[in-house]
């Protein structure tokens, strides 16, 4: 080859490339760091020594059917019979210790409450191993600040959740989370620090979590070495009121064909089951469903996923290939200073915390307490409950984190139209808090000992 033709090939080359990198140039990949199991951070917030957390071993990240899951998603989040897997009130005396309290101050910073609220806030998270390779918005600290950067948390590690499923705490440490807030089909996963590339990696199982529409009041989970056992954990408990259920049950696909994406999610989360989609964004929340695979009346094990289609024209093309989703922002709102003040609103103060002693002791009686609820939020049956449709557990208790998301409608048919009032007839606009929905897995099929599967899991009851 002559130098002529080599300059003329090397120029040829040169422009396809920034041709190539001009079409992302508006969306350039985010670079994500790995956090493997059991491998200590460089910067904690808390000293890993301490005995804080236990991640779990040999866990394989489970497949997804969509990057992007919803925290009540069935499936989800994982448990064991070795309950106590983070040590809350540890770090509760840690952060609420007066010579710790610029760290106290940086971690509240980055979940948005004040530090005189973080006892209140600690008592309401739920410690849950993941089942999943997980994408956060992580935090170091370093010359007395919280610094941000994404991060792959390996399955296996342990974290504690907020009321809506969103990662809030990485256990072995102290680290606060936050959600992941790029695009999760354009990530440049980076191994190094002493995290390693682990088994059984694989880029289309990492999943990003958006906030459950109503908070919870209990926790579906699965056994991260045992898939057929399940874990009914309420919420703000670590693991001492535990119930066990049978996770490789069948349950059975409802009638979706004709609903919308965003209420056929509700159906199959109130049936224990996932609601799959292709793509990186789910559908947009009223795209109808045209097709389910499998189909109707077939029967999975808690988890499972339920693929669905959504028609063309509705922001989506057939086959479950979507378009731009609209969900819910995982932002966080701008933090709250530190000290006394007024609490954020829509946050009433709590009637307790978790106790200062072991993470074994059983939790405060306001603790996971259903009072009374006027509006049936889209839930899963717990064993021997009533069916989907029936009263709604009650909102939980006092104080709760700043909510990221609204609350979702009922997927409840309108009643009928009343008579027209009479005229001059006025009425007050109604307040309050969204009512608890509870995580718990479906009963009403019949009995079968096949084993779950790896979907995600966080049942929503009514």
């Amino acid at each position: 080859m002559t130098l002529r033709a080599f300059m003329h090939r090397i120029a040829v080359l040169t422009v396809f490339a920034v041709l190539l990198s001009g079409c992302d140039k508006g969306n350039p990949l985010t670079v994500v760091k790995a956090v493997a199991a059991g491998a200590p951070s460089l910067a904690p917030f808390f000293d890993e020594d301490s005995g804080l957390g236990k991640d779990a071993g040999a866990v394989r990240s489970q497949p997804v059917r969509g990057s992007l899951q919803q925290g009540d998603t069935p499936g989800l989040y994982g448990g064991s019979k070795q309950p106590t897997i983070c040590d809350v009130a540890a770090l509760e005396r840690f952060l609420t210790d007066p010579g710790n309290h610029d760290k106290a101050q940086a971690w509240a910073d980055v979940l948005n409450i004040r530090t005189d609220r973080i006892p209140e806030y600690l008592d309401r998270l739920t410690p849950v191993l993941l089942r999943h390779d997980t994408l956060v918005q992580n935090h170091d600290y370093k010359k007395g600040k919280a610094v941000p950067y994404n991060s792959l948390l390996q399955a296996g590690i342990a974290i504690l959740v907020d009321e809506q499923g969103l990662p809030a705490v990485k256990c072995s440490c102290g680290n606060p989370l936050r959600p992941f807030k790029g695009d999760t089909g354009r990530i440049s996963v980076r191994f190094e620090d002493g995290n390693k590339k682990w088994a059984g990696y694989e880029r289309k199982s990492v999943v990003a979590v958006r906030p459950a529409p109503r908070k919870l009041a209990r926790i579906a989970l699965l056994d991260v070495h045992e898939p057929a056992r399940g874990i009914d954990r309420p919420v703000g408990t670590t693991g001492e009121r535990d119930a066990t259920f049978d996770a490789g049950k069948p349950r059975v696909v409802p009638e979706l064909a004709g609903t919308t994406f965003a209420q056929a999610g509700r159906e199959l989360i109130d049936a224990g089951l996932a609601a799959g989609y292709a793509g990186q964004e789910p559908p947009p929340d009223g795209a109808r469903v045209t097709a389910t695979d499998p189909p109707a009346g077939s029967e999975l094990a808690f988890g499972q996923y339920v693929m669905l289609t959504v028609a063309e024209g509705d922001g989506s093309a057939s086959g479950g290939e979507t378009g731009p989703a609209t969900v819910p922002t995982t932002a966080p709102p701008p933090p709250h200073p530190s000290g006394p003040g007024t609490p954020p609103s829509g946050t009433p103060p709590s009637s307790g915390s978790r106790s200062g002693g072991t993470s074994s002791a059983p939790p405060s009686s306001s603790r996971g307490t259903p009072g009374p609820s006027s509006t049936p939020p889209p839930s899963s049956t717990a064993p021997g409950s009533a069916s989907p449709g029936s009263a709604s557990p009650a909102p939980k208790k006092s104080s709760s984190p700043p909510s990221t998301s609204a609350p979702a409608s009922s997927s409840a048919p309108p009643p009928p139209s009343p008579p027209p009032p009479p005229p001059a007839t006025s009425s007050a606009p109604m307040t309050g808090e969204p009512p608890t929905v509870t995580s718990r897995p479906a009963t009403s099929e019949p009995a079968s000992s096949e084993p779950a599967s790896g979907g995600p899991s966080t049942t929503v009851a009514t």
